[in-house]
């Protein structure tokens, strides 16, 4: 293929960045804004050795799965790229996208029924990141393409409180900064520059929180991502009625604040001293110890020591997934079941083929935290071979 050629082409899937996908002439062809069943026109911009970029000229024959996008950014914002796919069909595409990183990368032969759990597919998003547009434009979010902030005043995505804000042209920009966090949920409104500390209910807690530090952004899909979490505790809690609980990358402590009910003693591994220190304060009630370390300094530590095994342990990893002094250290000394959320298929099944000489992989689930978007969020519970 040669740039600027237009070519016809059927699209397949999508990536898990939201392209579309076809093949023409057996060579990969990735085009944005187009859909699962599309038959179109696109034009190349990019070849590589092994795949080609294209740009939608013109639908042939659309996809069923089409429909209106919600908000008049779309296309110009870089915060969606999925709008013009109908929910369902967005949540059918993730599936196939975790199940294909599990087999192409973890080699899984085959995986436990995956349970799928949907949001509401728009006013979900409790937590933003907002830009200053200009001295006299106002804020915006960035564009899909370069640098520059496209202005906005409605965010169909964003939580009840944040719309009023746009709406009403509430939230500013300190002047001292050039982008500024912003959450919202059930009453509770923090933004940077202004009141930023106070708490959220969380499935009937109160939890502490910074606008500054990571929460996630979508907290009725948080609260059912602790359903099974702690219902996967309470199958790891001796007979005995103590035991031990880790919470590793633990952020402001959500996971240990409701661990706390379970298990009389949590270790809690925070690198960020902010978050930490939270933490401790969300998961009081137990006997807590807190590690102000990097995953790898922690499992260090361990190494070679005659350290006793928790009976559960949760990790809510970064991107790149567990560090491999992390993984040995968990391979070494297995909780009876590790909870492990994912916010990277490619990494959570790197890991659990990793893991697998040690542990089994009893079930997984999608969490569509993030409508719209083609993130993906997953939680894979692993018990122990021992």
């Amino acid at each position: 293929m040669a740039i600027g050629e237009i070519i016809e082409l059927s699209i397949e899937k999508i990536t898990n960045e939201g392209a579309g996908i076809g093949r023409h002439e057996g060579k990969a062809v990735f085009v944005d804004f187009t859909a699962p069943g599309d038959t179109a026109l696109v034009r190349v911009f990019e070849e590589r050795r092994g795949f080609s970029r294209a740009s939608l000229e013109k639908l042939i024959e659309p996809s069923p799965f089409r429909v209106e996008p919600s908000c008049p950014h779309f296309g110009e914002c870089g915060g969606c790229a999925l709008q013009h796919i109908g929910y369902q069909a967005q949540l059918e595409q993730k599936k196939l996208l975790l199940a294909d990183a599990f087999s192409r990368i973890g080699s899984f032969a085959e995986l436990p029924a995956m349970k799928v759990f949907a949001s509401a597919p728009y006013g979900y998003r409790s937590r933003m990141q907002f830009h200053r547009a200009g001295r006299n434009a106002g804020i915006g979010l960035k564009k899909r393409a370069g640098k520059e902030t496209l202005p906005i005043a409605e965010c169909p995505v964003a939580d009840e409180g944040i719309r009023m804000a746009l709406a009403a042209s509430t939230l500013r920009t300190p002047q001292w900064l050039d982008r500024f966090n912003v959450f919202s949920y059930g009453g509770t409104f923090l933004s940077e520059g202004g009141v930023e500390r106070g708490s959220v209910s969380v499935a009937g807690k109160a939890l502490k929180l910074d606008v500054n530090g990571f929460f996630q952004s979508n907290v009725p899909m948080l609260e059912q991502l602790l359903d099974e979490i702690l219902s996967a505790a309470r199958a790891a809690v001796p007979a005995r009625g103590d035991g031990s609980a880790l919470d590793l990358y633990c952020g402001v402590g959500t996971f240990a604040a409701f661990l706390a009910d379970l298990f009389p003693r949590i270790d809690l591994v925070e690198l960020d001293r902010k978050a930490a220190a939270l933490a401790q304060e969300n998961a009081k009630g137990t006997e807590t110890r807190l590690f102000a370390l990097s995953d790898d300094d922690w499992a260090k530590r361990r190494a070679g020591k005659n350290v006793e095994a928790y009976d559960f342990a949760v990790v809510d990893p970064p991107r790149v997934g567990l560090s491999a002094a992390l993984k040995a250290s968990l391979a070494e000394r297995p909780p009876r079941v590790l909870a492990y959320v994912s916010c990277d298929p490619a990494t959570l099944a790197r890991d659990a083929k990793e893991l697998g000489s040690s542990y089994e992989l009893s079930s997984l689930s999608l969490y569509d935290f993030y409508p719209q978007t083609p993130h993906i969020e997953s939680l894979a519970i692993f018990r122990s071979r021992a």
